[in-house]
């Protein structure tokens, strides 16, 4: 049985788990809020913990708190930033509006720790309290919009970005080795004029090289933290060199570019580099989802689809049909995709709830859309790794394909006309015949013509 201690908070008393760095409101929070049961990730736990040791930080340096005290806080914060006391962090992630649970959570486990290197034991507030020390200067309308920031940020370097840019570099190399390869086109899923298959791949890369970019262009947006405008923007309580010291600690702690917004008012009222950051990031799921959708195509078959793409095998399709193969990371990116354009609507959502000073559907906010730069980038890992890397072209059947378009009767137009070139095309249908073949038997073009107007190699 799980033994407990009391707590106490300006509420009166709660029981505690004995062995829990958290106090009283947290596990008000653990009972209050009993919806999902998923809590906000490591990585926005970990923002929290370097902007309170980044605040402890700058208090000790503005002389506001002394140096024994913030020391122990900073300690207690980079330890958590290395990945220990994470099963402390025990509040819902659809919880208190703008996350004040998750700020004080943060706060508890912190001074608890704290207290701990001091000589003390969990619970004891008297030598590192929660909201005087561990808090001090701050509020969670600043902390938890600038953690949502700083995870963001974070994340996108250690994890989104390497998968997209290997996804690029990938689809890059297929574009070479794709490039001799000629096929029909094909538009309204009708046959159209040739192209080569490196083409596809292209096109495919340099659109998720333009989703990059955009990432890239709205990092400026992101990098502007509010931390000291605490509960509306003012900076009340805190010492007027904190915010700059505090966001120069953060910078340092990430080595990313953080500093102070343009107008710390407008970085208190709005979620705006979340909503754009999840914007891109539908976007990116927009085009993994083409990109997915048209290899799906493509592989179709192996017998009775279009056959021209072979995908690497990697587990058996089905669970009746002997032999079969599925396209299952393909469809698992669909999956993926599907989610995080579900995400961005809940954001789109929340970010109505901004009103007057403050946005308090923030946790929501942070938790889909970190959600989002996770399953992307481990979606866009697996699909490189266990898809592209050992895709094929099936350069018989695009041959074969190649030659029975009707689409390259378009060629003709110019030596012809339109209207002759579509009944050449209409003939070709009816008789089974190439185009080739009908327009040198109507005598429209000679052998020799249409040699050089309809070869593929001519038309890409």
């Amino acid at each position: 049985m799980t033994e407990y201690r009391i707590a106490k908070d300006t509420l009166g008393e709660v029981k505690v788990p004995k062995e829990a760095y958290y106090g009283a409101q947290t596990q008000r929070a653990v009972e209050n809020f009993p919806i999902s049961g998923q809590t906000l990730p490591f990585a926005f736990v970990r923002a929290q913990a370097i902007i309170k040791a980044s605040a402890a930080a700058a208090n000790r340096d503005c002389g506001e708190l002394d140096e024994k005290r913030a020391n122990a806080i900073v300690q207690a914060a980079e330890e958590i930033m290395e990945g220990k006391l994470k099963d402390q962090f025990v509040v819902d992630a659809y919880q208190a509006g703008a996350g004040t649970s998750q700020n004080m959570n943060a706060n508890e486990v912190i001074a608890s720790r704290a207290s701990e290197l001091l000589g003390g034991s969990k619970g004891d507030w008297s030598k590192v309290h929660p909201n005087d020390h561990v808090n001090m200067a701050q509020s969670t309308n600043d902390t938890i919009h600038v953690a949502i920031n700083v995870a963001a940020a974070q994340e996108l370097y250690e994890k989104l970005y390497p998968a997209l840019e290997e996804t690029i570099i990938a689809l890059r190399n297929k574009q070479a080795e794709f490039h001799h390869i000629i096929k029909s086109g094909r538009t309204h899923l009708q046959d159209a004029v040739p192209m080569r298959l490196g083409h596809s791949f292209g096109g495919y890369a340099e659109s998720l090289q333009k989703a990059y970019e955009a990432f890239k262009q709205s990092e400026p947006f992101l990098f502007e933290i509010g931390l000291g405008g605490n509960a509306v923007g003012t900076g009340i309580n805190a010492h007027p060199e904190y915010a700059d010291r505090a966001i120069k600690e953060v910078a340092d702690r990430t080595g990313l570019p953080f500093r102070n917004p343009t107008d710390r008012f407008r970085f208190m009222q709005n979620n705006g580099a979340a909503i754009q950051i999840s914007s891109h990031l539908k976007e990116l799921a927009i085009h993994l989802i083409k990109i997915s959708s048209d290899l799906r195509l493509l592989s179709s078959g192996p017998r009775t689809g279009i056959a021209e793409l072979i995908l690497p095998a990697v587990q058996p399709g089905s669970s009746i049909m002997p032999g079969k193969v599925n396209p299952v990371i393909l469809e698992n990116m669909y999956m993926i995709c599907a989610q995080v354009i579900g995400n961005d609507t809940c954001i789109t959502t929340a970010g109505i709830g901004s009103q007057l000073e403050i946005n308090v559907m923030m946790p929501v906010i942070g938790f889909n859309l970190l959600h989002s730069i996770t399953i992307l980038s481990s979606g866009m890992k697996v699909f490189t790794e266990r898809c592209l890397s050992g895709l094929e072209a099936n350069e018989g059947r695009i041959n074969a394909l190649m030659e029975q378009s009707l689409a390259i009767a378009t060629a003709l137009n110019p030596r012809i006309g339109y209207e002759k070139a579509a009944e050449v095309a209409k003939e070709s249908y009816q008789s089974g015949k190439t185009v080739k073949e009908v327009a040198v038997e109507k005598g429209y073009v000679t052998e020799e013509q249409a040699e050089a107007l309809l070869n593929p190699e001519n038309l890409v």
